[in-house]
């Protein structure tokens, strides 16, 4: 891993803020082309604006992954189930949005979204959580599994196919990982946060990633690094902060989002400003 070094330029605590939901703007582009998604609707639009198909969709569309030809839409459902609100997820062909599997996962990713991986154009990773399930897929452009891994979280494609765990239990057994071929795990640093944010990748592929309120970067060799300790989270308190992370111009922003201990709809924020440099 490069050595990277972390600066903290300003810091915000103020009250009011709330968890982010899904970003506003399309669920997913490429090319001009667009993927948007609103209530029980899916729809492309190509670099001229025009709407290219549209289609319903059971659900509330919440991320799309492109892999060539294909697109994967993953979903929350109008009504409570057994899997809590998780929808179904939609395989669709890119041109014009008809369903070539109905799947089952709450985040994705695509492979070889450019022909860059041999063998990968029009597959995707799915993932689950819960109910026992912390287990991870590899589809091929027909939604048939190809493998298979016990692991589950954030997901980067690039050096691999690397894993930010969010395994939900106290205490946490996450890691960041590498998935290898034939359901393999290569088991990295373990984390203290059961649910950190996406993390960010530099440009060498190093992760940068909020574990309860510590900054770490993790190279490609899964070797980490703390870079800033911003705010430290004792194990009883981490369920009530969410965390993000964001670059800028001048480096990246943290942020944490605590929710108040006993008001409820009582929020205060804290976010970081840092710069980012190599040493």
């Amino acid at each position: 891993m490069g050595s990277w070094q972390a600066t903290v330029m300003d810091h915000r605590h103020e009250p009011g803020g709330r968890p982010q939901g899904r970003p506003e703007g399309p669920l997913a582009r490429r090319d001009g082309w667009e993927v948007h998604g609103g209530d029980g609707e899916l729809s492309l639009t190509d670099a001229a604006g025009r709407v290219r198909w549209r289609r319903p969709c059971p659900g509330r569309p919440n991320a799309a992954h492109l892999s060539a030809d294909r697109v994967l839409v993953t979903t929350s459902s109008f009504e409570y189930t057994a899997w809590g609100h998780l929808g179904p997820a939609l395989l669709l062909d890119l041109a014009d949005g008809a369903l070539v599997a109905e799947l089952r996962g709450e985040h994705g990713a695509a492979l070889g979204t450019r022909g860059t991986t041999p063998g990968a154009d029009g597959r995707f990773v799915l993932g689950l959580e819960g109910y026992g399930a912390f287990d991870t897929w590899a589809h091929d452009r027909d939604g048939a599994v190809v493998d298979a891994w016990r692991s589950y979280g954030h997901y980067v494609v690039g050096d691999g196919l690397r894993v930010v765990e969010t395994d939900r239990r106290h205490p946490t057994g996450s890691r960041v990982v590498r998935l290898l071929p034939g359901g393999a795990v290569e088991r990295g640093p373990l984390l203290a946060d059961a649910q950190a944010p996406a993390p960010l990748v530099l440009d060498d592929g190093t992760l940068l990633v909020l574990d309860a309120g510590v900054l770490r970067a993790v190279g490609p060799a899964l070797d980490d690094a703390v870079l800033a300790e911003l705010h430290p989270l004792p194990p009883e308190q981490r369920h009530r902060y969410t965390g993000a992370l964001h670059r800028t111009a001048e480096g990246l922003t943290a942020t944490l989002v605590e929710r108040h201990p006993t008001r409820m709809g009582g929020y205060s924020t804290r976010t970081w400003t840092l710069g980012l440099h190599r040493s």
